[in-house]
């Protein structure tokens, strides 16, 4: 047994981000059969924070995937097995006696249990993944000797006569009809998402009798409904009122014009994020409209700028340069709560978060230590950011930390909006969109480039006064660069 367990290895959800307790698989690179090494990465997974992919410690085979793809698995829970001795344990049993060719032939496994499949030719993947399947038995069984006078078995696969109806095997049940085995001699957890799962716990339904009809063998809200019959009927209204009847029957639901979707992964972290630190930070919002004609046309001449050549040059890094400089002038808005030791923490960098939007949802990365950049690094890390927000690549590490925030909502033509703090920061900016405007410049009413800002705080940590300094040092670079200069 001690031999058996140093052959197989079992490689753990591991804790991937800060504390996180779960994680999605996304895609599985590896199917049984296939040879892995260390370093090697097998799975992609989502955690609450972002998509990592995961590397395997140690060379083998794969044995075995315990989980499918839509998964969410705890951390500390084994996701893969692997042989690390492939070989090993294969070698054929002992021969039997030299009387009893037609015994030999018997194979190992017993009727009625199919022989695993060998790798297929696209990288060894199956159809199924072994735990959802018949598990062929480990156990090999030595053939007995028939009895003095007894007629000699026939080989099995090649009957020299129809066996008798009695003695005939019978069929394996369906696999839905019953709990499949994993490999281990246990019983398989069935397939399903966990709101089918919750369904079927309301409605008294074990999944393990449930036939499933969704991809791969995933038990679906229909099949919990079928599984639970038809429901008791209504008692009759009288035969009088059957106009009342129909009228207050309920109308049926639009079968095919509603999709649930799981929350997790990013979105369910972000949800939970956005409701404590709006239930426990007292936000307070401020708003000021500015011209930033001046601004734009320094975009324009960065852009041709030599030592911005290859580097990303937009309006929001001049915001971000902006609000670097307004805490610089006010540090004491760079700040955290710290409400088990009653303390307020200032803070001498500055982790400057962007809100990047994403398929898998909204993510906050962040650039460490932003404040001792020069223009040409901050572009250069923004760039970097935004890239890898992009390709899903962002590590956690780089949504850790934060302290403030900038929300670009002008991307999407929103004037602005009141954002919410993340968690442990003390302010979030919402940049909103530049718009051709009439405003009164130098006594005349002239069309120039306009935006709104909005700055939300931290009431606890920043009082009024505070805030407002530093949303108007912001608008005051914006109206006049100049003072990135002077102010710096």
């Amino acid at each position: 047994m001690a031999a058996t367990d140093q052959r197989f290895r079992e490689f753990k959800m591991p804790d991937v981000g800060e504390g996180l307790t779960e994680a999605e698989i996304l895609k599985w690179y590896v199917a049984p059969g296939d040879r892995v090494a260390d370093g090697q990465v097998v799975c992609e997974v989502e955690t609450a924070k972002a998509a990592v992919e995961l590397p395997i410690p140690f060379d083998g085979v794969v044995h075995e995937l315990r989980f499918g793809e839509g998964t969410t698995v705890d951390v500390g829970t084994a996701i893969i097995s692997v042989d690390t001795q492939p070989g090993a344990g294969d070698a054929p049993a002992p021969a039997a006696a030299p009387a009893e060719p037609a015994e030999a032939a018997v194979p190992a496994e017993p009727a009625g249990v199919a022989e695993p499949a060998e790798p297929a030719e696209n990288g060894g993947r199956q159809a199924n993944l072994v735990g959802y399947g018949v598990a062929p038995s480990s156990t090999k069984r030595r053939p007995r000797k028939p009895r003095p006078g007894a007629p000699a078995a026939p080989a099995r696969g090649v009957p020299a006569q129809p066996l008798p109806a009695a003695a005939a095997p019978a069929p394996a049940a369906p696999a839905p009809q019953r709990p499949e085995l994993n490999g281990h001699g246990k019983a398989a957890r069935p397939l399903a998402k966990p709101p089918v799962r919750k369904l079927a716990k309301d409605l008294g339904i074990d999944l393990t009798t449930v036939t499933p009809t969704g991809p791969d063998g995933t038990i679906t809200r229909e099949d919990v409904h079928a599984a639970a019959g038809p429901a008791p009927a209504a008692v009759a209204e009288p035969v009088a009122q059957p106009a009342v009847a129909e009228a207050e029957a309920a109308p049926a639901p639009a079968v095919g014009r509603e999709r649930r979707v799981p929350v997790k992964g990013v979105r369910k972290a972000t949800a939970q994020a956005m409701v404590n630190s709006a239930f426990t930070a007292p936000h307070v919002t401020e708003f000021i409209t500015v011209d930033v004609t001046r601004t734009m046309k320094l975009v324009a001449d960065l852009k041709q700028d030599p030592d911005m050549a290859g580097l990303r040059v937009n309006p929001l890094l001049l915001v971000a340069k902006a609000f670097l400089v307004a805490i610089r002038r006010n540090p004491e808005i760079n700040a955290a709560w710290d409400e088990d030791a009653q303390e307020i923490v200032y803070k001498d960098y500055v982790n400057l978060g962007i809100a990047a939007a994403t398929p898998r949802g909204l993510i906050v990365p962040n650039i460490k230590d932003a404040g001792s950049l020069t223009l040409p690094e901050l572009a250069s890390a923004l760039g970097e950011l935004v890239s890898t927000a992009r390709e899903g690549k962002t590590s956690p590490a780089a949504m850790s930390g934060g302290t403030v925030t900038i929300t670009n909502v002008g991307v999407f033509g929103v004037d602005t909006g009141t954002p919410i703090l993340n968690p442990g920061e003390s302010a979030i900016l919402a940049f909103g969109a530049v718009k051709l405007q009439p405003w009164v410049h130098k006594g005349k009413v002239k069309p120039r480039q306009v935006t709104t800002l909005a700055l939300s705080f931290d009431h606890r940590l920043v009082d009024g006064e505070l805030g407002s300094k530093v949303l108007a040092d912001i608008a005051a670079i914006l109206e006049q660069p100049k003072r990135l200069i002077t102010w710096a």
